[in-house]
């Protein structure tokens, strides 16, 4: 298809998963298909996402350690929603993911792999499960894509080690345990000398995992399907008929705007709104005017979906009990004033690791997944004027597992100290002094802690007791993988404030990925996918994969529903390859 294309059937704004997701299946499905990306990469936040997807009774988890059923998970969206439980919309997730899983698996270059010891958030809750929800991408050799891998966008650059993604918390424990194992440091040596052949002939990783494998895979598969992907072109209006949504007005990069027709509907996938500051004042009480939030997600995503969406009616859902997707991170030092955002995905699950608030204080099971520790942070802090806590280690604990963007023996620690990053005392008082916690609070704090934590216990907040505590602590640490002593000094502190891995507070649609307006009614032609899309977990977070699961969906619901598929909802997984006529 021509680059200077006037009307197609389906206009996707955005280039992450959703939108992905619903280009690649639309065009399947027999319907010409463009995507418009503002930035000058695409990928969106599923190139610097963990590439996980949760999506109960899938095809690829085949071994389970307890079985799924519909009726489970149900049960289980039914407790984690509340009272914001839309069985609709919850009955096509559950419905047609495992369907989409079959799909793009049968048709397209996604591949996906089990995670089999994956537990949800909560297991331990009505309908929960121990594993099996949880798949990811599989990994992928970016020169697959040809010249077009320079246009992916790279992964976060703090969760990477000089520029080299990490497939597995597996993975990860050979570089934990390089120094103790001579199987882990082969290893390591062998990942570091391909990394480095890599970086000097490609200038980036070509072995892609995670978040940039999905990126990468629904990419490749749109490009196989000649879908035209244009880049630094924004969608800066809505056109309409009547009251149906007829196509988009894109912004090009020569400064013209040309106005784009859409026979069956445009999708929003944009990305929700992680970079508006407005918004983010609006919608997120610790954010007061926006700057109190520091989000790891692209610059680019600033809300344009939700935008576009109000201007012809349709609605933010402003009454979910988490408007995004929390997480704690930490401010990253970088050369010229620039400072990065880490997120803390790994740390606090560590052995000998404690979270405490300026008054020296434990407030939270620092083992729970990050989103549930980002509400208990945002509680403590509720009479303060920003949302912040530290990570506690002592010597021995962080020359093990590392600290935020801190790494574990043998690399140094001199430069995060020099930088403010890392703060040192070479006793607890010392370290409070310079942190601005209660001293006197932290030192009463790590002493009760201790005493339960020698024997591997956590009397307060019973930490290591849900399935997921375990499943990111240190196995190889026993009794309890999560709780050490907080004994030898020096002491370390690093600060952490309130962020994000996406918002959901999005546009509300119905099954189909339809937009409604403020009546509750389908606003024809207009779809939304991804985070643009409200979240169908009410704002909860079940598990990990429940932002990108949801993301492929309702992308696809939304293309067989252009494609006059919506009836499909009825077939059974292993059926979809029926539905493609291409």
């Amino acid at each position: 298809m021509s680059e200077h294309l006037d009307e197609v059937d389906v206009v996707v704004v955005g280039s992450g998963a959703g939108g992905l997701a619903a280009a690649v299946a639309a065009r399947k499905l027999g319907l010409e298909v463009l995507v418009i990306e503002k930035e000058a990469c695409y990928g969106g936040t599923t190139a610097r996402s963990g590439g996980v997807l949760w999506i109960p009774n899938n095809p690829i988890s085949t071994f389970r350690p307890e079985p799924d059923s519909m009726d489970d998970a149900r049960t289980y969206l039914r407790h984690e929603c509340g009272a914001h439980y839309d069985a609709a919309r919850v009955e096509a997730f559950l419905t047609q993911g495992p369907r989409m899983v079959d799909f793009f698996v049968r048709h397209t270059d996604v591949q996906l792999i089990p995670l089999p010891e994956y537990p949800d958030y909560h297991a331990e809750s009505p309908g929960g499960r121990t594993a099996g929800r949880s798949i990811m991408a599989a990994p992928m050799d970016g020169r697959e894509l040809g010249d077009r891998i320079r246009q992916l966008r790279p992964p976060l650059r703090e969760i990477t080690f000089v520029g080299m993604m990490f497939n597995s918390s597996a993975e990860i424990s050979h570089f934990f345990n390089v120094t103790r194992s001579l199987h882990s440091a082969a290893y390591v040596a062998r990942r570091l000398l391909t990394h480095a052949k890599e970086m000097l002939v490609h200038g980036r990783a070509m072995r892609l995992t995670n978040g940039n494998a999905l990126a990468a895979r629904l990419a490749k598969s749109a490009f196989a399907l000649g879908i035209p992907l244009w880049l630094q072109s924004p969608a800066v209006a809505l056109l309409r008929d009547g009251e149906r949504v007829s196509g988009v007005v894109v912004g090009r990069r020569d400064g013209q705007c040309v106005q784009v027709r859409a026979r069956r509907g445009v999708v929003l996938a944009a990305g929700g709104f992680p970079q508006d500051v407005a918004r983010r004042a609006e919608l997120f009480p610790h954010a007061p005017t926006g700057h109190e939030h520091h989000s790891p997600a692209p610059p680019g995503n600033t809300g344009d979906g939700l935008r576009l969406a109000e201007s012809v009616g349709g609605q933010v859902a402003r009454d979910l009990p988490n408007a995004g997707a929390w997480i704690p991170v930490s401010r990253v030092p970088r050369r010229k004033g620039i400072t990065g955002v880490f997120p803390h995905l790994i740390d606090r699950y560590k052995p000998g690791v404690i979270a405490v608030n300026r008054r020296g204080q434990r407030f939270v099971n620092e083992s729970d997944s990050y989103h549930d520790v980002g509400v208990q942070m945002q509680k403590a802090c509720a009479d303060k004027a920003e949302v912040e806590a530290w990570l506690i280690a002592d010597h021995r604990t962080i020359r093990r597992y590392g600290l935020g963007f801190v790494k574990p023996f043998p690399l140094p620690l001199g430069s995060h100290l020099r930088s403010g990053y890392l703060l040192r005392g070479a006793t607890l008082a010392e370290l409070a002094a310079k942190a601005g916690i209660d001293a006197a609070q932290l030192q009463k704090t790590v002493d009760t802690y201790n005493v339960g934590a020698v024997d591997g216990k956590d009397l307060q907040f019973r930490r290591g007791w849900r399935v997921y505590n375990r499943f990111l602590g240190d196995r190889t640490h026993q009794p309890n993988p999560c709780v050490a002593p907080v004994v030898q000094g020096p002491f370390y502190a690093v600060r952490i404030v309130m962020g994000d891995l996406g918002t959901f507070a999005g546009i509300r649609t119905d099954e189909h990925a339809r937009v409604l307006d403020a009546h509750g009614r389908a606003i024809e032609g207009l779809f939304a996918a991804g985070n643009d899309n409200s979240s169908v977990m009410g704002g909860g977070y079940p598990g990990g994969g429940i932002t990108l699961g949801p993301a492929l969906t309702f992308g696809f619901v939304a293309a067989e529903f252009m494609a006059g598929r919506a009836g499909a909802s009825t077939t059974a997984p292993g059926e979809a390859a029926e539905l493609s006529p291409s």
